[in-house]
């Protein structure tokens, strides 16, 4: 079965053309869609190896298998990918409860979301080996999407799991609440370690929550790093293993700290080479020439971020911005490369995680907040 991207004239989302051996071609529904990224974490979140662990081991009794570690989240390749993996099954299950995965979906995160299971992931972060950087700030940013989603969903069983991962995501506030103020400068990479990706996910779910005392601290220390930030230069992106934006980010996230009748002006001054003609080049789409080297193939998930960031950015805007259109055709243009990479010739590189940014972006995550 050959598959396709198409965009459709009156969305900037993007869908898939099925083509069958009979060149027969029919557009799914956006279920259909769905079920493929929900496809993607169901074949990981309990797939232990191939497996890459962050641990610290101070003797022979700290060597252990990754499902001994993290009884939750051992799949996936990593902790933080398992973390949104299950994020994405839990977003589909409460936003599409008619997809075809549905029971396994809620089989899936039975299985995971146990009390002795969660216990254990506690357990871990309590280490006192641990410390307080593991998964900072990446990791624990995707927890706070993932408890965000149990949140909303009205399903007595997503409470039920709220209530046994509660105890890991106030260890995990304690822990970014302790950092944050002895962050002395912002952290601009592409990669896990970007903190404007993650303070935005964070700010979501303290808008959620009403966790005013946090919601404050991430305002804070928004300003105090990014508020100030002009001229970003987007003409050194991407480096060659990014998945995020560090200047798109930005951008995504002082949107959610500034008001919109301010947040223009800034915008001005941090990209003023977004265009006014409405020439989406201004953001060229990343290529990935080997799907099979995990590093190189981050370039895939940074078509993906931009496109949702792109979407962010535009949402701030006055509906007269002369930089609308251009940033929508950017937009677009990421959108339509990122979700072809998520369905077509896909490697296990890709396929542990990037079925949850194609995820955030199709269900427009980014854009629902209270």
């Amino acid at each position: 079965m050959k598959i396709k991207v198409v965009c459709l004239l009156f969305s900037m989302s993007c869908g898939v053309v099925f083509a069958a051996q009979d060149n027969a071609t029919a557009i799914p529904s956006q279920t259909q869609v769905i079920d493929r990224f929900a496809q993607l974490a169901l074949e990981c979140v309990h797939k232990e190896y191939p497996n890459i662990i962050k641990h610290m081991m101070t003797s022979n009794e700290d060597v252990k298998n990754p499902k001994r570690l993290y009884p939750a989240f051992y799949g996936c390749f990593d902790w933080h990918s398992s973390v949104h993996g299950h994020w994405l099954l839990t977003r589909i299950a409460s936003q599409y409860p008619d997809s075809a995965h549905y029971q396994e979906i809620m089989a899936s995160l039975s299985q995971s979301f146990t009390e002795e299971n969660m216990q254990g992931e506690l357990a871990y972060f309590n280490r006192e080996d641990t410390g307080t950087s593991f998964e900072r700030p990446y990791g624990l940013a995707w927890f706070l999407q993932l408890t965000t989603e149990l949140r909303e969903w009205d399903n007595p069983q997503a409470k039920l799991w709220l209530k046994r991962l509660t105890p890991l995501e106030n260890k995990i506030v304690a822990n970014v609440s302790d950092w944050l103020p002895k962050l002395s400068f912002p952290i601009r990479v592409g990669e896990h370690s970007q903190t404007a990706f993650a303070f935005g996910l964070m700010l979501d779910w303290s808008n959620k929550t009403n966790n005013l005392a946090f919601h404050q601290l991430l305002i804070n220390t928004t300003t105090r790093l990014y508020a100030s930030d002009v001229n970003c230069p987007l003409a050194y992106e991407p480096s060659g293993q990014d998945f995020l934006s560090p200047c798109i980010a930005e951008a995504d996230l002082m949107r959610r700290v500034l008001p919109k009748s301010e947040y223009a002006k800034w915008l001005a001054e941090f990209l003023p080479s977004i265009p006014k003609n409405g020439d989406g080049s201004w953001l060229t789409v990343a290529t990935v020439v080997d799907k099979s080297d995990g590093k190189l193939a981050h370039l895939d998930g940074l078509n993906l971020s931009r496109a949702w960031m792109l979407e962010g950015i535009a949402s701030a805007l006055p509906d007269d911005d002369k930089r609308l259109e251009a940033i929508q055709s950017a937009a677009r243009k990421h959108h339509q490369a990122g979700i072809n990479s998520v369905i077509h010739d896909m490697h296990y590189m890709g396929s542990h995680w990037l079925g949850s940014f194609a995820t955030y972006l199709t269900t427009q995550r980014g854009l629902h907040q209270e």
